[in-house]
């Protein structure tokens, strides 16, 4: 293997607060230029959700990261990756783009057949995003002892994301398509209410206006979150006591639905059995253990040139928060998007049940597709400098 693509494991972990980390720049690296950026997404997720399909989208979603981390992790490749509710964003070395484009392509083919939903997938070099005078820059923040999230600044990512997104962009798939690996995918859990001592689901993005602003006030941001809200473990909207199994047939069809694109009785018998019995496990020692890793390693925080997050706190909590960002889009450093629903939504990746889980979380009622309606209706608005 080369360096190239041990790249993004041999990252430095810092554990330090991430109102500390983002605005030192001499932590940040720039994403080698022979990698690529892949985006996936699906169209008029907006629309979608209004219909109440926003755990289809979520669903999705999560699958097309599910589909590319197994190609990563046979390889023994580590990604950073982006989740955003209704797609996901990957930084992927060369050598595994053949492999994934054709997984994604297939999976687009499941997702259209089963849910009549478009996924659309593109991938644009960094070499030539950073040809146009834009930048990638990551460093690896540490969660907790096993859990590790990428954090990228500079404008490269919104860049490849507006190219990738235009109509005009259609990217031709590799010969052959291969079947998503989906294994380990799973969407058990049903929709979780605030934790006891919380009242709201607040889901939340927020953009500097200017690339050269943006350390220090993303950095701002997150700052006011940790002094209003506590630390990332104390504003997680998940917790153990209020996790519910789903057991409905119909939606652990929807799972198998996106997962083999298809309705095999036989394993929707077995899964619904093993899901009964998850009861009685996670009341158990282990079971007891990987409930508290769920909520450790819960997907709550995006940094991907902005901020992407979902969080509990009280009514109060939200509206002191909000008077913050009203005061920095008015002295034009930022704008934001959020949504206010009264649970979370869950999709999982399980490769096994000791550290090998990620779990996807997202605002009920697709808080983030509703965050970036309104993120986007300002932009719009030419309040985008």
């Amino acid at each position: 293997m080369t360096n190239s693509e041990r790249f993004y494991a041999k990252l430095p972990a810092h554990r330090m607060s991430l109102s500390q980390l983002v605005p030192d720049a001499s932590l940040f690296h720039p994403v080698p230029d022979d990698w690529l950026v892949i985006i996936t997404d699906i169209k008029n997720s907006t629309g979608a959700v209004m219909d109440g399909r926003h755990e289809d989208v979520n669903l999705i979603a999560a699958g097309s990261i599910v589909s590319v981390l197994n190609i990563a992790y046979n390889r023994d490749i580590t990604l950073p990756f982006f989740f955003g509710g209704d797609g996901a964003t990957f930084l992927i070395p060369s050598i595994l783009a053949d492999d994934i484009m054709r997984s994604l392509t297939r999976y687009a083919g499941n997702t259209r057949d089963n849910f009549g939903m478009e996924l659309r997938t593109g991938i644009l070099p960094i070499k030539t995003i950073y040809d146009r005078g834009y930048e990638i820059l990551i460093a690896k923040y540490s969660s907790s002892k096993t859990f590790l999230v990428p954090i990228v600044l500079g404008n490269g990512l919104a860049y490849a994301e507006k190219v990738i997104k235009a109509e005009d962009h259609l990217t031709d798939p590799p010969i052959g398509q291969a079947e998503p690996d989906l294994t380990g995918m799973q969407c058990r859990w049903d929709k979780i209410p605030p934790p006891i001592d919380k009242e709201e689901i607040v889901s939340l993005l927020v953009i500097a206006r200017h690339v050269t602003q943006q350390p220090e006030a993303l950095g701002r941001v997150l700052q006011k979150l940790d002094e209003l809200y506590g630390p990332p473990e104390k504003r997680q909207p998940i917790s153990v006591n209020k996790l519910k199994l789903k057991t409905t047939f119909s939606r652990l069809g929807t799972e198998m639905r996106a997962r083999l694109g298809r309705i095999k009785w036989l394993e929707l018998l077995k899964t619904w059995f093993s899901t009964l019995y998850g009861y009685i496990w996670f009341n158990t020692k282990n079971g007891q253990r990987y409930l508290e890793r769920l909520v450790e390693m819960s997907d709550t925080l995006v940094i991907d040139g902005k901020i992407n997050t979902v969080i509990t706190g009280s009514a109060r909590q939200r509206e002191d928060l909000q008077k913050l960002l009203d005061t920095m889009e008015k002295e034009g450093s930022i704008l934001y998007g959020l949504h206010v629903s009264n649970a979370s939504v869950m999709s999982c990746y399980v490769r096994d049940m000791e550290d090998g889980h990620i779990h996807f979380v997202d605002g009920s009622e697709g808080g983030y597709t509703q965050a970036a309606r309104m993120l986007k209706g300002k932009l719009h608005s030419g309040q985008h400098a």
